[in-house]
C-alpha cells in the first residue's frame, strides 16, 4: 500500500489534484501507520457533499520539520473508528460526525462535542430531530458507581465573570477519580459561516475565534492567504507581527501567572501582575490602536507601520515592564507557602501529555518539546529562533515556571526586533485565491499550536475553512489532570491550562 500523504510545508498551498482521494480504508490505516512512527494529527476534518462526504487529515512530524496531508471520499454514513487506537483522535471524530453526519463505528465515547445540528440538514449521527432546538450539555455522563461516590456538577454559569462551560465530577470525599468536561454553550457557528469565503469580515471573524488570540489566529488566516495568493509579506511586515505575537504571549501569560498567585491566595504577585498584564496590552495599542491588536494584521502585512519615535516608545515601556515583572515574579517563587500549592498538584507525565497530543505550555511542561515557531517556523521565526522552555513535572508549578521562561525570551525577542527593525514597506498587494488549493497554516498562540485549513472551489472560494484551536488538545488534559486530586484544586489546576471556551466552541 503506497502512503497517500502528500508533502506540505507551513504556509504553503498544494493543488487538491495532488492529494487524491484513497479508499477510505486505505486512508485511516495510513493515519495509523503514521502515528506509530511518531506523526501528530493536527487537523482533521469533514467536507460534508449532499450524497457524500469527504475527510481530510493533515500530520505533523516534528523531527522531518514538514507537515503531510491525505484526503479520502465516503457514500456510507459509517466509518470505522480510530479512538480506541489512537486517543488523539476521538474528539476529532466527535466533531466530524456532529458537522458532517458521519457515524463512526466502535468509538468509546460517541457524543456531540458543541450540540449544533449537522452542516448538512437531516443528516445527524445521533438521529436528533432537525427541527428541534438542541439544548446544550443534555447528555449522558460517565459515571462511578459505589455507595460513597457523589457527583459534583460545577457550571455553566459560573460565579465569575468568565465563560460557560459544564464540569461534572465523580468523588470519594474529596478525592476526584473522573472529571468530564462539556463545552458547546458559545458556538457561533463560526466554520459554517465561512463557507463561500472569503468575505469582506472574514479577518475581523478569525480576529474573535479566541478573543484573547487576535494575532495567533489573524497570523494564521493571513499566512492562508498569502499562500492561497502566492504572496509574501515584506521582512519588517513578519517583524511586526511577530513583535504583536510576543506581545500578546506576555499580556497572556503575565495576566495568568498573578491569577494562578491569586488561586493561592498570594495577593502581592497577583496585584502587580494584573496592572503589568496592561501594559502590555498598551503596548498593543501602541502598534495598532488596540489593546487586542484588533486592525493590526491583513493579509501582504500590516496595516500600520512603527515610526521610530514610537520604537522608542516601546523600548522604554518594555524596560519598566520587564522590571516590574521580574520583581513580581522573584516574589512568588520566594515564598514557601506558594511553592506548596504550587508543586505536586495537577500533574501529567509526558507520556499521557503524548498521548492526548498536548501542545503548548501544557505540553512543554511535561518535558515535550513542542513549539511551532521552532519545528515548522513561519515569518520572522524562520530567520530567529526563540529557545524553547521546558520543564518535567507537568503539574501546575511547571505549567507556572514555563509562563514565567516564555515571558522572558519574549521580552528578549521583542528587544531585539525592534532595535533591528528591518526598512521597507509593511504591506504588498494581495492576490486572488487560486483554485483548487489545499493550504495550512500553523502558527504558536499563546496557549499553544494553532492550525488553519483551508479547502478552495475552482473559483477559490472556500468550501471548507478548518480552525484547530490550541484548547481542542488541551481540555481532555485538564480533565485527565484532577484525577487522583482533590476537587478544591480545580480552581488552580483550571487557571494553570487556562483554556478558551469560545476557542474550543467556535
Amino acid at each position: 500500500m503506497s502512503d497517500p500523504f502528500r508533502t506540505i510545508y507551513n504556509g504553503a498551498a498544494v493543488p487538491l489534484a495532488e492529494i487524491p482521494p484513497v479508499d477510505t480504508n486505505e486512508f485511516l490505516q495510513s493515519i495509523l501507520d503514521s502515528l506509530d512512527r511518531g506523526w501528530r494529527i493536527v487537523s482533521y476534518f469533514g467536507i460534508p457533499a449532499p450524497s457524500s462526504t469527504a475527510l481530510v487529515c493533515v500530520l505533523a512530524n516534528k523531527a522531518e520539520g514538514r507537515l503531510a496531508a491525505a484526503r479520502t471520499e465516503t457514500s456510507d454514513s459509517h466509518v470505522p473508528s480510530l479512538a480506541s487506537l489512537s486517543t488523539q483522535v476521538q474528539l476529532f471524530e466527535r466533531e466530524i460526525a456532529e458537522q458532517c453526519g458521519l457515524i463512526f463505528d466502535e468509538h468509546p465515547w460517541f457524543k456531540p462535542v458543541r450540540f449544533h445540528h449537522s452542516f448538512v440538514p437531516g443528516r445527524d449521527a445521533w438521529n436528533r430531530p432537525a427541527d428541534e432546538p438542541l439544548r446544550v450539555g443534555v447528555m449522558d455522563y460517565f459515571q462511578v458507581a459505589g455507595d460513597e461516590v457523589h457527583e459534583v456538577a460545577v457550571g455553566p454559569v459560573h460565579a465569575g465573570i468568565i465563560e460557560p462551560g459544564h464540569f461534572r465530577f465523580q468523588c470519594h470525599g474529596e478525592e476526584v477519580f473522573h472529571l468530564e468536561i462539556s463545552l458547546g454553550y458559545q458556538h457561533r457557528g463560526i466554520e459554517a459561516g465561512l463557507v463561500g469565503g472569503p468575505h469582506p469580515r472574514t479577518l475581523q471573524v478569525m480576529e474573535t475565534a479566541a478573543g484573547d488570540t487576535t494575532i495567533g489566529h489573524g497570523q494564521a488566516y493571513c499566512m492562508i492567504m498569502e499562500a492561497l495568493g502566492g504572496i509574501k509579506a515584506s521582512p519588517r511586515a513578519e517583524v511586526l507581527r511577530g513583535i504583536a505575537l510576543e506581545l500578546e504571549r506576555l499580556a497572556n501569560h503575565t495576566g495568568d501567572l498573578g491569577a494562578i498567585a491569586g488561586d493561592v491566595g498570594y495577593l502581592p504577585t497577583a496585584s502587580f501582575c494584573g496592572r503589568i498584564r496592561g501594559d502590555f496590552l498598551n503596548m498593543t495599542a501602541v502598534l495598532c490602536g488596540s489593546r487586542f491588536g484588533r486592525g493590526l494584521l491583513v493579509p501582504g502585512g500590516t496595516i500600520f507601520d512603527l515610526t521610530p519615535e514610537l520604537r522608542d516608545d516601546l523600548l522604554k515601556r518594555l524596560a519598566e515592564a520587564r522590571r516590574d515583572l521580574t520583581n513580581a515574579i522573584e516574589l512568588l517563587w520566594s515564598s514557601p507557602s506558594v511553592m506548596g500549592r504550587l508543586e505536586g498538584t495537577g500533574g501529567l507525565t509526558r507520556e499521557q501529555a503524548h498521548e492526548l497530543g498536548l501542545v503548548g505550555p501544557p505540553a512543554r511542561a511535561c518535558g515535550i518539546k513542542r513549539d511551532v515557531r521552532l519545528d515548522y517556523p513561519f515569518g520572522i521565526y524562520r530567520m530567529t529562533h526563540l529557545p524553547v522552555a521546558t520543564a518535567f513535572h507537568g503539574d501546575v508549578c511547571a505549567r507556572t515556571m514555563i509562563r514565567w521562561h516564555e515571558a522572558q525570551k519574549s521580552m528578549d525577542f521583542i528587544e531585539e526586533q525592534l532595535r533591528q527593525l528591518p526598512g521597507g514597506g509593511h504591506r504588498v498587494a494581495t492576490a486572488p485565491c487560486a483554485g483548487e488549493r489545499l493550504a495550512v497554516a500553523l502558527t504558536e498562540g499563546w496557549r499553544g499550536e494553532i492550525c488553519h485549513v483551508a479547502v478552495t472551489d475552482d473559483a477559490g472560494r472556500f468550501i471548507r475553512y478548518k480552525i484547530v484551536d490550541p484548547s481542542f488538545h488541551n481540555w481532555q488534559g485538564l480533565a485527565l489532570a484532577l484525577r487522583g486530586q482533590q476537587i478544591s484544586d480545580f480552581p488552580l489546576c483550571n487557571k494553570s491550562f487556562n483554556l478558551s471556551y469560545c476557542g474550543f466552541d467556535l
